[in-house]
């Protein structure tokens, strides 16, 4: 039995709301900043209301870009972000969801010791190894290149634990039964596993893809070339200016711009994602 308590409803959603407005109040900022003259907003003194210049900020930004801040249109930074984005995030689920179904479902030599040496991995991040690994992807001449911007991230030890500990949790009698009908082990992992398995995928995917978009310190090292320059490069380049006020409405233009990506992904997949890290039983 629920009791019905109104004042404490009341005080939920009051909290509720404070707090989307704590977190929505600086976005909002940022696109009122980018319809505005730089200026206003080097003022201190911003306007709440959108001003006149909205539409040419984000269509110069769109188009032309800021050659003066040597930033190319933004479209062209988009496209190098979803495509370093997608290709992560697929990456990683690809090779963690099949790393994880050889350890749990094969029994082959040192099974246990490979897993280990996987997880120890997590101790490793990018920006320990980030030395030998920017030399072997410039021996292997993979500079200014989506090869080289997204294969030394494209492998994910905690998505392969993740799997392994859903894998784990598959009831062995799908695998026996499976094993009756004469299912070999890709037609079960592929009719049996991966069905039962897209839920934690999609949770993954929007995990992944988040990270892939905010990369920042390893497309700085492996990109020269502006035609592999990424979001959050453009938006770094916008505001290193040494001698010149930045233009702090095309900064903020770009900024929304590169929300509006991750943004879409979250909302369209909020259900599946939701889904996935709180669902214990398949």
């Amino acid at each position: 039995m629920v009791e019905n308590r109104p004042y404490l409803n009341l005080l939920t959603h009051l909290v509720l709301i404070a707090g989307v407005l704590v977190v929505a109040f600086p976005v909002y900022v940022a696109f009122i900043a980018s319809t505005h003259e730089s200026s206003a907003f080097v003022r201190g003194v911003l306007p709440l209301v959108p001003g006149e210049n909205m539409w040419a900020s984000y269509k110069q930004m769109l188009g032309s870009g800021w050659q003066v801040g040597g930033t190319p249109p933004v479209l062209l930074m988009l496209g190098n972000s979803l495509i370093m984005a997608l290709t992560i995030a697929i990456g990683k689920i690809a090779i963690s969801i099949l790393s994880a179904f050889a350890i749990v479902y094969f029994r082959f030599p040192f099974r246990m010791l490979a897993f280990w040496i996987i997880f120890i991995t997590l101790m490793l991040p990018v920006e320990v190894r980030i030395i030998p690994t920017y030399a072997v992807v410039a021996d292997l001449g993979m500079l200014n290149s989506y090869a080289g911007l997204t294969l030394p991230l494209i492998a994910s030890a905690t998505a392969t634990f993740l799997f392994r500990q859903f894998f784990m949790t598959v009831p062995e009698e799908l695998m026996e039964a499976s094993r009756v009908d004469g299912a070999g082990p890709m037609k079960f992992f592929k009719d049996i596993l991966l069905p039962v398995s897209i839920t934690n995928i999609a949770a993954l995917f929007v995990i992944m893809f988040i990270y892939g978009w905010v990369q920042y310190l390893w497309p700085l090292l492996v990109t020269t070339d502006e035609d592999f320059y990424t979001i959050v490069l453009g938006i770094k380049r916008l505001m290193a200016s040494s001698d010149r006020v930045p233009a702090w409405n095309l900064i903020m233009a770009t900024v929304m711009l590169a929300m509006l990506p991750p943004v879409l992904v979250v909302l369209f997949m909020q259900k599946m994602f939701v889904k996935g890290l709180t669902e214990t039983e398949k």
